[in-house]
């Protein structure tokens, strides 16, 4: 996601070398892993999507929220990633005009937006299966996860959208930059919507839930019934022999061994939202940071580090369908039907 001053000029400082000036050995290495990294999540992305379509057992929640994550990805990785490198290639300048500026800047925004609210989307899903599985049922599941959708998508539209009805100016033909609004009450807006409002709700929810996995866990307890040992006699008249009938009731012990089915899908979920949330953190943090701060204490960024943020946090959607599907063996099994029926 590009934001105020993300262009600049290639050569960042008088004297030191340009690493960025055509057909330098660095800078062909450094495009070439880009335009894979490109490549790699929109393929990635349209096979989760792909696999989500053919699979009927797919069409319910969870997976329509990962579907909704896997759509905002392809979209950054076939709309933003292509556009930004060629935005490099450049050296950082723009040299497609204003309307293709304006186009790229709002799918920019409103992509990698609703990318990071799909991974909140996600967590809030799995904190309510495991907190409150009783209540959230299917149906109220299925609601809720469309209700999550529709304002992530509506929320980064208001926020990619803003720009382009007077907050500030995208594009400039003299200095040949395309870029977020400069306007700092537009990056303070931008910034808390697209990262730092999310970013607290999936850190109390990670919070919430390995409380709640914790609690599980010291609350689990042998349960053993023992009844008292006891004798019945039962007597004929004094003048017959005595007959006793002794019963004992032996020790019943229910012990569970182990963690059980639940527990162990809770501690599965647990782990995975831990590393979705921890990545996305990651991921996108250092870029937030930067574009807080910088309209703000008009601090001098250089140049390559905002092009290092700024596509580290592009990869977060590379990631992404990477983690999800590796903690769910059903997802597993579908590619592996899907390869096998293209043999």
């Amino acid at each position: 996601m590009t934001f105020p001053n993300l262009t600049v000029s290639a050569n960042y400082s008088s004297g030191e070398e340009n690493i960025y000036r055509p057909f330098s050995v660095f800078s062909v290495l450094i495009l070439t892993l880009l335009a894979m990294l490109v490549i790699a999540t929109f393929v990635w992305n349209v096979l989760v999507l792909v696999t989500i379509l053919r699979v009927r057992t797919f069409h319910r929640v969870p997976h329509n929220l990962v579907a909704s994550m896997a759509i905002s990805d392809v979209m950054v990785a076939g709309l933003v990633m292509p556009l930004s490198l060629v935005h490099e290639l450049n050296g950082r300048q723009w040299k497609l005009g204003r309307i293709l500026c304006h186009v790229w800047i709002s799918f920019d925004v409103l992509c990698c937006t609703a990318s990071i609210w799909n991974v909140t989307a996600i967590a809030l899903d799995r904190y309510w299966s495991i907190t409150r599985h009783l209540e959230y049922t299917l149906k109220t599941r299925k609601r809720i996860s469309n209700i999550m959708i529709l304002l992530t998508w509506v929320l980064s539209a208001v926020i990619s959208l803003s720009p382009l009805f007077g907050w500030g100016e995208t594009y400039s033909e003299e200095r040949k930059e395309c870029q977020v609004s400069q306007e700092p009450s537009y990056t303070i807006f931008s910034t808390f919507g697209a990262f730092y409002l999310p970013l607290c709700v999936v850190l109390f929810v990670y919070w919430k839930i390995y409380k709640a996995a914790k609690f599980r866990i010291g609350s689990r307890k042998t349960n053993t019934i023992t009844p008292m040992a006891e004798v019945v006699e039962v007597k004929e008249a004094s003048h017959q022999p005595q007959m006793v009938f002794t019963v004992r009731h032996a020790t019943v012990t229910f012990q569970t061994e182990g963690d059980t089915w639940r527990e162990q899908k809770e501690k599965k979920a647990a782990l995975m939202v831990g590393i979705l949330i921890g990545v996305f953190v990651l991921c996108w943090i250092p870029f937030f940071i930067t574009e807080l701060i910088n309209p703000l204490c008009s601090c001098d960024i250089p140049p390559i580090w905002k092009s290092i943020f700024l596509w580290l946090g592009y990869s977060n959607s590379f990631f992404n369908p990477l983690i999800y599907t590796a903690f769910n063996k059903n997802y597993n099994n579908a590619f592996r039907n899907l390869f096998s029926r293209q043999r």
